[in-house]
């Protein structure tokens, strides 16, 4: 099977039919039709296996995945996803229909999904790998920008946090632990919840790589602090069974994959906010302050000695 024909077998028709795509794929290039007026916003992840994932990963979570931190990215600006492009790195023992099929149904479940359009990419030979662009758009001005972070702000988080973190470290099959595993392997990314909260979140960031790395990206590009309240981290019932309170915090702060979004809201906001997100708990665990630095607090306010910090792609 050539490149080509590769691409025309799995990946031509996989995503939604969009009127804002002029060419889509099969052309040296796409031509894409943005809204008049608006701003395009732009974002590129990429996963390798081992790094990224485990090998055995089935491919169909792999293709959700690859596609789904990308428009988490987008989310977390308030921008509405359009198009995507796809550069796929392929080792020969994978160049077969079961695992192409499966890889390609599950990035086509989540495109159809979000109503996002495949427009383009590549293909080429080499250890897997899966490098995605996602292009969405925005009104002038509005994006969520880490940046906007005020001093009295509420730190809040949606959905529940440490889910994914430890579906990585389990290795048991409970029923528990195939939720577990479907937000690690399939998270939701909350494009409705950007949307929503355009104008009302001051701030605003995914949480990809855990709680005390992407925070911090908030704090030093805000010129601000935090305090956190550790009790206050939201878990889910799953998540609940984990019984020792140190390796919470370290799978909750730490852990990533989580693809939640965390935000800073003013306080006189935070039901608007609450009321424009509906079913998705919206959870307040902590404030903005003006001394720089993050601070971890427990459920009485006092401070704890902790050195807590989120995934390091070029750490030890």
């Amino acid at each position: 099977m050539t490149e080509f024909e590769l691409i025309q077998r799995y990946f031509a028709a996989q995503s939604a039919p969009r009127a804002d795509v002029a060419l889509g794929v099969g052309d040296d290039t796409a031509v894409l039709r943005p809204p008049p007026g608006e701003e395009l916003a732009v974002t590129t992840d990429t996963l390798i296996e081992g790094r990224h994932f485990p090998r055995d990963t089935a491919p169909g979570d792999v293709g959700w995945k690859a596609l789904a931190v990308n428009l988490s990215d987008l989310a977390a600006m308030g921008a509405q996803p359009r198009w995507f492009v796809l550069a796929l790195t392929l080792e020969p023992s994978r160049a077969h229909d079961a695992w192409l099929a499966a890889f390609a149904e599950g990035l086509a479940r989540l495109a159809y999904e979000t109503g996002v359009a495949l427009v383009g990419g590549d293909t080429t030979r080499g250890a897997l790998s899966i490098t995605i662009t996602a292009l969405g758009t925005l009104p002038p001005g509005a994006a969520l920008r880490r940046s906007g972070a005020r001093v009295g702000d509420v730190v809040c988080v949606t959905g529940t946090l440490g889910d994914a973190a430890l579906a990585l470290r389990s290795a048991s099959a409970t029923a528990g632990d195939e939720y577990l595993r479907a937000r690690l392997n399939r998270p939701a990314p909350r494009i409705e919840a950007g949307l929503a909260l355009r104008g009302l979140a001051n701030a605003a960031i995914d949480l990809s790589d855990g709680l005390a790395g992407d925070l911090r990206h908030i704090l030093q590009a805000s010129g601000v602090g935090a305090e956190i309240e550790i009790d206050t981290l939201p878990m889910s019932a799953a998540f609940a069974r984990l019984h020792d309170p140190a390796e919470r915090l370290r799978l909750q702060a730490c852990g990533g994959d989580d693809y939640e979004l965390c935000l800073c809201i003013p306080p006189d906001r935070l039901t608007q906010a609450r009321t424009r997100l509906g079913a998705l708990p919206l959870t307040e665990i902590g404030r903005i302050r003006g001394e720089p630095g993050l601070v971890w607090r427990d459920a009485r306010g006092k401070p704890l000695n902790l050195d807590l910090h989120g995934y390091r792609h070029f750490g030890d």
